[in-house]
């Protein structure tokens, strides 16, 4: 099937590595041209180059409110357009609702949650009649995830905002999706693993608990968002789509 991204622009933030850098693959693979950011320069740089020369990388913080406003010019300024974005930001501190600091919250709070939805309305404000914006959420926007507690409280509220959006933009003809990763082989997975105490046991222990009996990799998280990203995908918006194997149990 033919995704149609050819000569499209997007934007990718979290592109340094995991589900961002996926992702970002195979949208530049298609065809597609990309701004891509993190918070780490020497980083971005190294994935823009590793992607082509239709890529720039740009260094920014999404808790910076100045932040979504610059990747919406850079890529306008660059080829004349905008059509799409992939809002991937990190993930928050691990720890319960009790122990974790009221400055934890408040910082995941100013990066996950008002971070990802200036991007998406800059990205709405620049973008052209088939615009595609598509959050990566979690599981937890369906079920809480054990020692997860702040993502637990923002992603089901960032997946409200992404339906609430749908509704107002769909008249414009922009579609706003949610992806919602299991557990994919990431370096943010691969760290809560440790944090168990022993890595391989708690990989087992989730294992079970997934129908495909693996984890996903990143490039099987990448094929889903570009394709939710893509033109081909023109009739869903307002969706929560689950990449994780069947973990959850919730229709």
């Amino acid at each position: 099937m033919d995704l149609g991204l050819r000569d499209r622009t997007y934007i990718v933030t979290g592109a340094s590595g995991g589900l961002g850098l996926a992702t970002a693959r195979v949208l530049a693979e298609e065809g597609a041209r990309l701004v891509i950011s993190s918070r780490n320069e020497e980083s971005i740089a190294r994935a823009a180059a590793e992607l082509g020369e239709n890529v720039v990388g740009i260094p920014v913080d999404n808790a910076d409110p100045e932040s979504a406003e610059r990747l919406a010019a850079t890529a306008v300024a660059k080829w004349g357009a905008l059509h799409g974005a992939l809002i991937s930001v990190g993930g928050p501190r691990p720890g319960t609702v009790l122990d974790s600091e009221e400055d934890d919250w408040r910082a995941a709070f100013d990066s996950v949650f008002l971070g990802g939805l200036r991007i998406a309305r800059s990205v709405a404000r620049s973008g052209s009649d088939g615009t595609s914006i598509a959050f990566v959420l979690s599981s937890s926007v369906k079920a809480p995830l054990n020692n997860l507690a702040i993502s637990n409280g923002l992603r089901p509220g960032l997946a409200m905002v992404a339906k609430n959006l749908a509704d107002e933009l769909g008249p414009n003809g922009i579609r706003v999706n949610g992806l919602l990763p299991g557990r994919i082989a990431t370096d943010r997975v691969r760290e809560l693993d440790r944090k168990a105490g022993d890595p391989e046991s708690a990989r087992r222990a989730a294992e079970k608990l997934i129908p495909l009996r693996r984890y996903g990799t990143p490039e099987e998280f990448g094929r889903v968002a570009a394709f939710v990203l893509s033109p081909a995908a023109s009739f869903v918006t307002g969706t929560m789509i689950p990449v994780d194997g069947g973990y959850l149990r919730a229709l």
